[in-house]
């Protein structure tokens, strides 16, 4: 069954290692095939990824789109660490977007990679606000207590 994507005047969208940008006109095409395609609202540049979790969600946008793999799947992992060390709690996020590369399901981990990116935003508004953590009850606490850190100041603060 072919994928239909719909695109809006300008719009941008990558099929395989090729970018098409729609006309000054909405579009709708039928895609059938296994390339790796992703929308506009989804691509992140270097220039945007401007957190530890958008570097993560970029390393894992590259992995999807590319080939070769190997040499991204080094960077990723030594993200990941880094974002591990500063904020242990974000390591369910990062678990299911580990697990997801480790099963070849990349499209799947760039969704559960946007969950990390919500969860890091989380994270910073707390500590931009002077938060020491997040309650049980806050947007953005999808786990039950006990699960990642136990260290409110994780921020860095």
């Amino acid at each position: 069954m072919a994928l239909k994507v719909e695109l809006k005047p300008g719009e941008r969208i990558i099929v395989g290692d090729s970018v098409i940008t729609n006309d000054n006109q909405r579009t709708r095409l039928f895609i059938e095939g296994q390339a790796p395609i992703l929308r506009e609202k989804d691509i992140l540049t270097p220039a945007t990824a401007d957190t530890p979790a958008k570097r993560i969600y970029l390393a894992v946008q590259l992995m999807y789109l590319s080939a070769d793999i190997e040499k991204i799947k080094d960077d990723y992992f030594t993200l990941v660490n880094d974002i591990i060390r500063a904020a242990p709690s974000t390591i369910p996020y990062v678990t299911k977007v580990s697990n997801s590369i480790l099963g070849g399901a990349f499209y799947k981990a760039l969704k559960e990679a946007k969950k990390l990116i919500e969860y890091e935003r989380t994270l910073i508004s707390h500590v931009q606000a002077g938060s020491t953590g997040l309650s049980e009850n806050e947007p953005g606490r999808r786990f039950s207590a006990g699960t990642g850190s136990d260290d409110p100041d994780e921020g860095g603060r």
